[in-house]
């Protein structure tokens, strides 16, 4: 299913079609190395994709959403929404294939952007590997402000109509 679009972008469900190229890019130094905890063998990979594969854009769990091309329908990133307890936690990979094209800023901003309006009271956080430097620069340009460093998590984060600190 197709939740949003974009003048080049479609958010939609994970697809089948989709694991080639999340085995790709997950397995990759360029995208690996600042994910954490992310599924990289081919079969995890595949249970992955089939558990979220329906996924609904909702507060009552977590998500994973696919964003491709509008022309091609081909992946280029992966967005994961993680609700609780009035707090929105985003998660990103884009292919390194397509990075520096504006397309996880043009993702995340709508994405951000139709949450917010459903869930105005919610609290948007995100995490980054301190040496993340292109994922610093993304939040930020998305309007996120540094909050802290978390020792516990070794990471910096960033929150978006954040009440309290």
């Amino acid at each position: 299913m197709v939740f949003y679009r974009t003048d080049r972008l479609v958010i939609r469900n994970l697809a089948s079609k989709d694991i080639p190229i999340i085995y790709d890019y997950r397995n990759n130094e360029v995208c690996a190395r600042y994910q954490r905890g992310q599924v990289r063998k081919l079969k995890e990979i595949e249970d992955l994709v089939e558990e979220h594969k329906n996924d609904s854009i909702t507060v009552n769990h977590n998500f994973m959403l696919a964003v491709a091309l509008k022309d091609t329908d081909e992946m280029v990133g992966e967005i994961v929404v993680m609700p609780n307890d009035g707090c929105i936690s985003l998660g990103y990979t884009f292919s390194y294939k397509h990075h520096r094209r504006g397309y996880a800023f043009e993702a995340l901003l709508l994405l951000i952007e139709k949450l917010h309006a459903s869930y105005p009271a919610w609290e948007f956080i995100s995490f980054t590997e301190p040496e993340n430097k292109a994922s610093i620069a993304l939040l930020e340009k998305l309007g996120y402000t540094h909050l802290c460093y978390s020792e516990d998590l070794n990471s910096e984060v960033y929150g978006k109509w954040v009440n309290d600190v």
